[in-house]
């Protein structure tokens, strides 16, 4: 990765970034519950079709949100330079509450900024790739990790390397997504 594409990584994670430590955004919209039709962004597939926790980006210029068959591809999602920076919300499948991995329901959505993620786990993601699994609760993320390997972070915490992708592995690149501000 050329410093140029770091720059611009960093300069598109700092769009995101809010200045102030206010994570309740009471305008933020309620999550969508998934259904048949949520198509993935990056797959263009039916997220049903796939196992392990989804994401879903809510956005001011869209009226249904962008779909992810995985948390990783929607971490991604706020760090391309590319994609829409006008970010209403960001939630993520509550694996605490999921019936199972195979089944990560429909309506049990949490606020990214409030997860606990198990990164670097022997779990992977609806697309067969390394995933960020999300949890609404410490405990079961603790859990998750034993069972499973990986560690538990934050969603500032996420290496941007780890959800970008082989492309980056040559270098970290952090992202501070702890405070993303949201329109």
């Amino acid at each position: 990765m050329t410093p140029r594409s770091i720059g611009a990584i960093i300069f598109a994670a700092l769009l995101l970034v809010g200045c102030n430590a206010d994570t309740g955004n009471t305008n933020m919209p309620p999550p969508f519950p998934l259904t048949r039709d949520a198509m993935g962004v990056f797959c263009g597939m039916n997220l049903t079709e796939h196992p392990g926790p989804k994401g879903q980006i809510i956005t001011v210029g869209r009226i249904d949100p962008f779909w992810f068959s995985s948390v990783r591809d929607t971490v991604a999602f706020t760090l391309m330079p590319d994609q829409p920076r006008d970010i209403r919300a960001i939630y993520v499948s509550d694996m605490s509450r999921a019936a199972s991995w195979e089944e990560p329901g429909a309506t049990n959505w949490i606020d990214a900024r409030k997860a606990f993620f198990v990164i670097e786990s022997r779990r992977q993601g609806g697309m067969g790739a390394a995933e960020a699994v999300p949890f609404g609760d410490r405990a079961a993320a603790d859990g998750f990790a034993a069972d499973n390997g990986g560690r538990v972070v934050t969603l500032a915490e996420i290496p941007g390397a780890y959800v970008l992708g082989s492309d980056t592995a040559g270098g970290s690149v952090e992202h501070d997504r702890g405070d993303v501000r949201l329109n």
